[in-house]
């Protein structure tokens, strides 16, 4: 998962920028026109992402739904799940993606301060996102998360003058429909699974079954068979990830093409939208650019942990106590920790001001801002380095380590990209991939050493 790139940010604690240079079209931002805390903030996010993805690059699939079918559920193991899920799990994607609200206000306070174009740059921004999505989805990794933000960045775009409290509205009805079509869902599952049990009870009876209701016993089946995935079908998993590029590439492409059609349709769009509305509506209120007061920000730290982490604690309970089934979810289970997660989230974000805003810890912000700076680099970077460790063309390690000794590869990961990124930004302007995205988005070469 990405935020907005370094383009949307500035060095003013004030959500709209005065630029003097003048020109027809929008330029990129340059180094002295960024905000610390959106930085710092991206940092914690791009790292912290990486403790969740980490189980989705070593471990079969079916852990998105049931993770007690791989990876060791139990003692250290499921520590670390828990902990994982309490304080991880769709916090850093809710911080990313309101980030991604967040960027899209900046750029366009900046391009209207300047009186230059925006929408056609913007498009641009987001065409070459959706590019770069589909490589890393299908060449490299059935987890990307740059699809579903450029396809939600084309709807946000339109709402980028609404007033603050406009926005967060609409992001919590958005979030609210989110939990809507998944209830539906579950309901639609749930009785499909009773008609089913009908129809077996007339089969077992004698009775001859028409073609639509052997239908629907075949649509049960293949539902069972994706949430609750046999020992052998989770082995043949793991085999054809410890294979070589080609069949992994076969392998994964359906799982990819569902992730950026079914799932986003039911799932996904509804969660990264509306959090990116909330994020535009809270940097509009100045929230990620630090200039709340200290009280606003304890606040949300309280709020948050308090209430989020018990709802979270809870969901992941309940969830355990009902064996992971795949109905219970849709309809009550995943709402606990979809709820409890923004919370988390903006406890964390609390946490980062207070930091940026009092000047604590500042070696450790500082490399945490450097990693923000690059974090489309470091996100994909997370990518190529997982994929060379568990997959076959690699080390060829998939599925052959429990998730506590995961979480070693993650810490190893967080210190190489904290001590790497300070060093790069010494020598260039942005990463390689912002560099990349920003020369494709502004049709010209950007300067990338430091002069």
């Amino acid at each position: 998962m990405v935020a907005e790139s370094s383009d949307s940010t500035n060095n003013s604690n004030a959500p709209q920028t005065t630029v003097t240079r003048k020109s027809s079209l929008s330029q990129p931002v340059t180094v002295g026109e960024r905000i610390n805390s959106i930085d710092v903030l991206r940092g914690v996010a791009v790292l912290g992402i990486l403790a969740i993805n980490i189980e989705f690059f070593a471990l079969p699939g079916a852990i998105i739904f049931n993770p007690s079918v791989a990876g060791g559920f139990a003692g250290i193991n499921l520590l670390t799940w828990e902990f994982g899920t309490l304080l991880f799990f769709e916090k850093m994607m809710a911080i990313f993606s309101m980030l991604f609200g967040a960027g899209l206000i900046l750029m366009y306070h900046r391009a209207e301060a300047s009186g230059r174009a925006f929408g056609g740059v913007y498009y641009r921004r987001l065409m070459w996102l959706l590019i770069i999505s589909l490589a890393h989805g299908y060449l490299l990794w059935y987890g990307d998360i740059l699809f579903p933000y450029a396809i939600c960045g084309l709807v946000i775009y339109l709402l980028r003058r609404r007033s603050a409290r406009l926005l967060i509205i609409l992001g919590v009805c958005i979030l609210s429909l989110g939990i809507l079509t998944q209830v539906g869902a579950g309901v639609m599952l749930g009785n499909l699974g009773d008609a089913v049990i009908e129809i077996e009870t007339a089969r077992e009876n004698g009775e001859t079954l028409t073609p639509e209701q052997e239908g629907w016993v075949e649509v049960w089946a293949a539902m069972n068979q994706s949430f609750n995935p046999s020992p052998e079908e989770i082995a043949t998993d793991i085999e054809a990830y410890q294979s070589g590029f080609l069949k992994i590439l076969t392998h994964r492409a359906p799982f990819t093409l569902m992730m950026q059609t079914q799932a986003l349709i039911f799932m996904i769009f509804w969660r990264v939208a509306g959090l990116m509305l909330l994020g535009m509506g809270l940097m509009k209120l100045g929230v990620f650019s630090a200039q709340r007061s200290l009280s606003f920000y304890t606040i949300c730290i309280v709020l948050g942990y308090g209430i989020g982490l018990p709802l979270v604690g809870y969901g992941m309970g309940s969830l355990i106590e009902h064996n992971f089934d795949f109905i219970y979810r849709f309809m009550i289970g995943n709402h606990f920790n979809y709820v409890g997660s923004i919370m988390v989230a903006l406890a964390h974000v609390g946490v980062v001001m207070i930091l940026c805003k009092k000047g604590w810890l500042t070696g450790l912000t500082r490399r945490l801002a450097a990693v923000g700076r690059m974090a489309l680099s470091n996100y994909l970077t997370h990518t190529i380095i997982c994929t060379t460790i568990f997959y076959g063309y690699g080390l060829g390690l998939f599925g052959q380590i429990e998730r506590f000794g995961l979480f070693g590869f993650v810490v190893a990961i967080w210190i190489l990209q904290l001590v790497v990124s300070p060093i790069w930004l010494k020598h260039f302007l942005f990463g390689p991939a912002e560099w990349v995205w920003r020369s494709l988005t502004y049709w010209q070469r950007q300067p990338m050493k430091v002069e």
